[in-house]
């Protein structure tokens, strides 16, 4: 009889038990033809058992099953053969157990040769797999082979890819290092570049200050000088006055006084000899005009020479101008004024 849907789950969580009870195959295999004949009902079968342990080999669940069979008989030949039993009943209990047992045996051969022939099939299917299973594992192996061939190949490209890469990573870090080094550089120069152009800066306007003093006293030395001049002809001039008054008065006299010859001789000489002093004095005051013309002349070039910047170790400083002395033909006119 077949195992009912409802009892499916059951008998499979109590084989499951049993399978945890009894570790020995040939226990488990006695132990769930009881199971299925005492507690289910079910007569076991070699196949069935099979199908429920999947322990062991084909020939197990046929000996205990047999050896559960020979048992049973044992046990049921002592309850037929108890005295109390009376004899017809002994005889129709012993027909029954030979009956039970005629088909048992029949029914365990019927499944026994099914099972075989399920498990010649299943070999062949099984062979024929193996056969499948080597080709494919034969084309396997080659691909394997392959594979770890193109494997190998790969690693050693990627070692050689690794390598590359090291030495270009060191490159990099290099490359970066003196990047950073120029960069360093770079910017220690534009720092000096910097300082150089504000000190180029503080010095340029230092010269620019000090070139702007030298033209103002320049200009006041020239101004200085023009004065000097002015008053040196206003001095010619008053000089070349004083000196037609005394002719006219020397003339006026000559006429006034020829009585007075010699006194006026006399005095025409002293005349004379002042206008033969105040002519030096004129002579000498054209010399000095002269002078005073020519040294004009070099302070001018002195001051274009002090108006170009010129960049030097020293700073710049202010173009003095020595103070000129007064001429002489000046000083013996003034002399000689005084004396007059």
């Amino acid at each position: 009889m077949d195992i009912a849907p409802s009892a499916d789950a059951a008998v499979t969580a109590d084989i499951e038990r049993l399978k945890a009870a009894h570790p020995k195959t040939r226990e488990l295999y006695r132990e769930v033809c009881a199971l299925l004949f005492f507690r289910y009902g079910i007569t076991p079968t070699a196949n069935r058992l099979y199908q429920l342990v999947r322990r062991g080999s084909m020939g197990t669940p046929t000996a205990v099953l047999g050896e559960f069979w020979a048992e049973l008989r044992e046990k049921s030949r002592v309850r037929i053969d108890h005295p109390d039993l009376p004899a017809d009943l002994q005889a129709a209990a012993g027909e029954l157990v030979a009956t039970l047992w005629t088909r048992s045996t029949a029914s365990a051969q019927m499944a026994l040769e099914a099972l075989r022939v399920e498990a010649e099939a299943e070999k062949v299917v099984a062979q024929n797999a193996v056969t499948s299973m080597e080709g494919k594992l034969g084309r396997t192996e080659t691909a394997l082979d392959q594979r770890t061939s193109a494997l190998l190949a790969a690693q050693v490209r990627i070692q050689e890819l690794e390598q590359g890469q090291a030495a270009s990573e060191a490159t990099r870090r290099a490359l970066e290092a003196e990047i950073t080094r120029l960069q360093d550089e770079n910017a220690a120069r534009d720092r000096a570049l910097a300082q150089a152009r504000a000190d180029f800066s503080e010095e340029l306007e230092k010269l620019r200050a000090s070139a702007g003093l030298a033209e103002e006293r320049l200009r006041a030395t020239e101004k200085r000088a023009l004065l000097e001049i002015e008053r040196e002809r206003v001095a010619s001039a008053r000089l070349q006055k004083e000196l037609d008054a005394a002719t006219r008065r020397t003339e006026q006299g000559e006429a006034r006084h020829r009585s007075e010859l010699q006194a006026v001789q006399a005095q025409l000489a002293d005349a004379r000899h002042q206008a033969g002093v105040l002519e030096g004095s004129l002579v000498a005051v054209r010399d000095a005009s002269a002078g005073y013309a020519r040294e004009l002349g070099l302070l001018r070039q002195q001051m274009t020479g002090a108006v170009v910047p010129r960049r030097s170790g020293r700073k710049g400083g202010a173009v003095t101008v020595p103070a000129r002395k007064q001429p002489r033909a000046t000083r013996k006119a003034a002399s000689a004024k005084k004396a007059g």
